[in-house]
């Protein structure tokens, strides 16, 4: 007897081994694991249990921000000393006579830990306790999009899991009510990079686990209102009629995307009610409105700090936030008043905000750009800086941070991070650490690799930092 012919799809939804299936299934059994049951990554202990990741999207200067280099004014305007530049990736100053550019404002001490923050960051100066600096990022893609890409993914490759879904893959979401990863974005100053979707996509992992966008302008989240005519009763029943089919038909075909969609249903027809709760910020004091400088619906980056806390308060996981407009290559000046001015004081404002809700402590919060910019100078209306990968600043806090602390040195020209270098993969391995997972044993069987956010090259964790 001839064997009866089957086609790549069937087999795959027969065999319930595809990759989207093992991972809704790891999922369940870890939601309905009894007592003592806990998968492998896990560690003893978490001291954090959201991130808010704030993305300066563009490439904030470490050169006019956190990191101070004397010799950087000392030699203003003279040529850049080709022993540090030769050979080096260089985006758009490539071929032209390099000279070195000081630094574009005045840099202080703040804190009992006396940390170098500049003058266009009076209100990051205000809580230079409650941060730990790193100056000695590295990363590895030069140009915006695939930077985003590297420092989102862990790789420069499309199509990978962002952050905000592993973190959901491996913890799950603590909120009913609202998706476990929820992103915003802003625009204000020179040349906002556009930010593609797929920088919060799922990659090989369920899609549900994608993070979902919400507009702090209009319509909170596309679609997820009801038509006029509709009442919630009427959409109540018809979510339910749908989801009593599509769990009947995937009795048979066992396909995992089924499962997310009956999840996004469900997931849909709680946010009508949830979503527009959350978005109504008419009811915080006039106080915390002010102290952000937020106005509702305005949609600015100071209105997501805010419901940014109000997320955190209610579960969501992994919320990123996005300010587009630090892309500084002249103007850098006027474009740095620019953004500092609508993102210093509401970044000041979220952190004091969490601390006093007795928030911050468990709440891991990440400032930072894709990259950092040259010491050498670009000028395009005025004087600016290029992209630059070998050395630029980011900072943490809460979380299960030290604050006040500085970690990690540039060169005396801020080119190369030379003392404590920390890779962008090490950033990645550092947030699941403090999240209770363990970045070598949270993998995923994708294409015969067990693949990880930290990546399959060695990454660590930057304990110097930790409490």
């Amino acid at each position: 007897m001839s064997p009866t012919p089957i086609n790549r799809r069937a087999f795959l939804a027969g065999s319930g081994l595809s990759l989207g299936s093992a991972a809704l299934n790891h999922l369940l059994a870890a939601e309905d694991s009894p007592p003592g049951k806990r998968p492998a990554y896990l560690l003893p202990r978490a001291k954090a249990k959201r991130v808010i990741f704030l993305c300066m999207a563009g490439g904030p200067s470490h050169l006019e921000t956190f990191d101070y280099k004397p010799k950087l004014d000392e030699m203003n305007g003279k040529p850049m000393p080709e022993s540090i530049t030769r050979g080096q990736p260089i985006a758009q100053l490539q071929g032209q006579k390099l000279k070195v550019q000081g630094h574009l404002t005045k840099f202080r001490k703040h804190g009992e830990g006396g940390q170098y923050i500049s003058d266009f960051m009076p209100w990051c100066a205000k809580m230079a306790d409650d941060i730990a600096i790193i100056r000695s990022l590295v990363t590895e893609q030069i140009n915006h999009d695939p930077a985003h890409t590297f420092i989102n993914t862990g790789t420069a490759i499309n199509g990978r899991p962002s952050m905000g879904a592993w973190v959901n893959y491996g913890l799950g979401s603590e909120s009913k009510d609202l998706p476990g990863f929820v992103v915003m974005t802003s625009v204000g100053g020179r040349n906002p990079q556009p930010i593609a979707s797929r920088q919060w996509g799922a990659g090989f992992l369920p899609s549900r686990l994608q993070g979902v966008e919400f507009n702090s302008a209009g319509d909170p989240v596309h679609y997820v209102g009801n038509p006029a005519g509709i009442t919630r009763d009427t959409q109540g029943r018809l979510v339910n009629a749908i989801t009593a089919l599509d769990r009947h038909r995937n009795k048979v075909i066992n396909d995992p995307e089924t499962a997310t969609r009956i999840a996004a249903y469900e997931m849909a027809f709680r946010m009508q009610a949830s979503v527009p709760e959350l978005m109504d910020v008419s009811k915080e004091p006039k106080h915390i409105l002010e102290m952000y400088g937020a106005k509702p619906g305005d949609g600015s980056y100071a209105s997501n700090c805010l419901l940014a806390r109000r997320l955190a308060e209610r579960g969501v996981r992994f919320i990123h936030l996005y300010h587009r407009g630090w892309d500084h290559h002249g103007g850098l000046v006027k474009y740095m008043n620019t953004c500092c001015g609508l993102t210093d004081k509401p970044t000041w404002a979220l952190i004091q905000d969490l601390k006093q809700r007795d928030m911050l402590d468990d709440t891991l919060v990440i400032w930072g750009g894709e990259f950092g910019r040259t010491p050498m100078f670009q000028g395009k209306g005025g004087a600016g800086r290029d992209h630059h990968v070998k050395g630029f600043s980011m900072w943490m806090a809460g979380g299960g941070i030290k604050g006040g602390v500085g970690y990690g040195e540039t060169d005396e020209l801020g080119y190369h991070a030379e003392k404590n270098i920390v890779h962008v993969r090490d950033l990645h391995a550092t947030m699941l650490h403090q999240l209770g997972i363990d970045h070598e044993r949270f993998s995923v069987k994708h294409q015969g690799l067990d693949m990880r956010l930290s990546g399959v090259e060695k990454a660590r964790v930057v304990k110097d930092i930790l409490i």
